[in-house]
């Protein structure tokens, strides 16, 4: 049909300009009803019929296994993060030492996977908050980073959600969070300019303010050396 020819060209072209249509990642109501190990037999079986109808031969030694590693690979890796039951605990602490200035976690290695191409997304988060009164272990704040990552994402979204989460798991406004990646959909493929970047950000609360921004902004120029 003409109009649905319509409709997948402009999604296509969507896909190719990284628009993000959510601030939550789209997930069917029934996205949890399958338990992991029904997902990996239904992914192994699509992913064994991609590979048959680009032509390999299944029964070399190299390929065999490869239609079950990917499917434990999606589900178990990369894409666990959908799993809401696989969200860090991020407890939190009184903040007894009255430290009130920015706490800075810069340079948070980042995987993720484009949900347009579903190619790799590489890159470093950079993350601060203001204490309102209580703190959070830094770990903590790479797993929220890492757990938001493993899945289908557009960077955009990645960046706020992770800024949502700490603003809730810290009650507080103050947090900021700066992504700058890689996305081989466009390094590898298209364009294939394998020299840009992609940076985002997002600022709450006292962040806002230019000044404040800019202090966090110039702890990332900061050069660390061990």
């Amino acid at each position: 049909m003409k109009f649905d020819s319509t409709l997948e060209e402009q999604f296509e072209e969507m896909g190719n300009d990284h628009v993000s249509s959510a601030e939550d990642t789209p997930l069917r109501d029934d996205a949890f009803v399958l338990s992991d190990d029904e997902k990996i037999k239904r992914i192994k079986a699509n992913v064994r019929e991609i590979m048959l109808t680009l032509g390999l031969d299944l029964d070399d030694d190299s390929l065999m296994g490869t239609p079950n590693r990917v499917a434990k690979m999606f589900v178990k890796e990369i894409f666990s993060g959908l799993d809401p039951q696989k969200k860090p605990n991020s407890s939190t602490f009184d903040n007894k030492y009255k430290y009130g200035e920015m706490l800075v976690e810069k340079n948070i290695t980042l995987y993720s996977t484009c949900e347009h191409h579903l190619l790799p997304i590489i890159g470093r988060a950079h993350v601060a908050y203001i204490s309102n009164g209580t703190v959070v272990g830094l770990s903590k704040m790479n797993r929220i980073v890492d757990y938001y990552a493993k899945r289908p994402q557009v960077q955009e979204r990645l960046t706020i959600q992770v800024v949502r989460e700490l603003q809730r798991v810290l009650n507080t406004e103050d947090v900021a969070c700066v992504i700058d990646a890689k996305h081989l959909c466009v390094n590898s493929r298209g364009i294939r300019d394998i020299e840009s970047s992609t940076v985002t950000a997002e600022y709450g609360g006292k962040f806002k303010n230019e000044a404040l921004r800019s202090e966090f902004l110039e702890y990332l120029n900061l050069e660390t050396k061990f």
